[in-house]
């Protein structure tokens, strides 16, 4: 009825702002500005609208140009402050995003959103962020508010896509990349992460089918290649690492099975079959401290009956480590028959008799002593099926009147070898010796 009204524009690009229809809002305010370029009212719902929609450099102009109709007023002087806090912000965020201090650009973000509550630009640069912070969910719902306003708004459906990327829902991820190039086709971080999630799909498949058939080195290359697509994908890597830590397992390569199983929990702490998989190689290299804390770390996370009864053959293999390995002394295998056992003590026994070193000095008369006394104290126990069994089944030794310190390897040496008169040293030059048997 009155389309030449300045206050009619006015008052509705102010209703539409109260409804945070700013875009609307937008094109009434600069309809009534371009009526009456004096509107000084105007003109500051013009800059607002444009600083709340992300927009700081033309809403500075309009704000200056309210300033210079009225140098006085306060809400444009504060409005122009507050744009240029926006711009500040922009390019503090613009060079961190850069050095990938993505937490600093989140906050960024959050301080320029207090004045630009409307701007996509802004909510789309702090999901990606929270995206690559691995705060997925507040990422999510970044996003998700974006396309319920706006369905085809493709840097927010590669904010989703990019979520379910570095989630290991990788085929899902390629599904919302896709959609987001459909909608901009030159979008070229959706297109970026579109190749490497299907080439990363493509080689851990082509990995776990090689482990599967057996080909455990070519499974080692293609988990490595798979690796040096994307150090950004944690969780993805994570796996990547645990699974060439179980095919180094498999050629017998603890060390690096270790060093791989390490790699996978620092990216992911809460991987439990990482850590099994390291603490059972832990296990196979005898290093059952380490074996044990793994193991209890992973019973704390998950309380089952296996991974309890786990921790419990831990704890007992650390116990039993800690005591004198009379395999190792007597230097036979755990599965040594009752004659290796006995082959065994007869080579040690005669190698390390006090009688054969009675020409050695005082240090090493007594060193070999000791070694003759721990020699005869591991065929005692090793060849008395009752205390081997005790032994192995790491129980203690002293109970059931088994104490070692009551015996005497001079005796053991002796029975073994036919009693008195049976066995004697005898030099044959300087430093020299045969055994002589009665």
């Amino acid at each position: 009825m009155c389309p030449k009204n300045v206050s009619y524009y006015g008052n509705r690009a102010a209703t539409l702002m109260m409804l945070g229809k700013f875009r609307e809002a937008l094109g009434d305010a600069q309809q009534s500005v371009r009526l009456d370029d004096s509107f000084v009212r105007g003109h500051l719902r013009e800059g607002k609208c444009h600083l709340s929609l992300g927009n700081a450099m033309a809403a500075c102009r309009s704000f200056q140009r309210a300033l210079e109709l009225d140098h006085k007023n306060a809400q444009a002087q504060q409005e122009f402050k507050n744009a240029n806090a926006v711009i500040e912000y922009e390019k503090i965020a613009e060079t961190d995003f850069e050095k990938r201090d993505f937490r600093k650009v989140v906050f960024c973000m959050d301080r320029a959103l207090e004045f630009a509550p409307a701007c996509h630009r802004f909510k789309i640069l702090k999901a990606e962020c929270l995206a690559m912070l691995g705060r997925y969910p507040e990422a999510q719902s970044v996003a998700s508010d974006i396309l319920r306003m706006d369905s085809t708004n493709a840097d927010a459906l590669y904010v989703r896509g990019l979520c379910l990327y570095y989630e290991d829902c990788i085929e899902k991820a390629v599904q919302f990349f896709v959609q987001a190039l459909r909608m901009a086709p030159d979008h070229e971080k959706a297109c970026i992460a579109c190749r490497n999630a299907k080439a990363l799909k493509a080689k851990k498949e082509d990995g776990n089918k090689a482990f599967k058939e057996g080909n455990y080195k070519l499974a080692y290359e293609l988990y490595t290649e798979a690796l040096g697509i994307d150090p950004n994908n944690i969780k993805t890597n994570a796996k990547l690492f645990c699974n060439r830590g179980t095919v180094n397992s498999k050629l017998r390569k603890l060390d690096d099975a270790i060093e791989d199983c390490t790699s996978a929990v620092k990216l992911d702490a809460t991987y439990i079959k990482a850590y099994l998989r390291r603490a059972q190689c832990y296990m196979d290299t005898e290093q059952y401290e380490e074996a044990v804390r793994d193991y209890e770390k992973v019973y704390q996370t998950e309380k089952t009956k296996e991974h309890k009864q786990l921790l419990k053959n831990a704890q007992l293999e650390l116990k039993k480590s800690k005591r004198k390995d009379y395999y190792k002394i007597l230097g036979v295998d755990k599965n040594a028959s009752e004659d290796e056992i006995k082959k065994a003590y007869r080579k040690r026994a005669l190698m390390h008799h006090p009688d054969r070193h009675s020409g050695a000095s005082a240090e090493v008369q007594k060193e070999e002593e000791k070694k003759f006394k721990e020699v005869g104290e591991a065929f005692t126990i090793l060849s008395d099926p009752k205390k081997k069994t005790r032994y192995d089944s790491g129980q203690d030794l002293d109970e059931e009147g088994m104490n070692m310190g009551d015996f005497d390897a001079n005796n053991i040496f002796k029975a073994f070898f036919g009693g008195p008169g049976g066995f004697s040293f005898e030099a044959s030059g300087p430093g020299n010796f045969f055994f002589q048997f009665g």
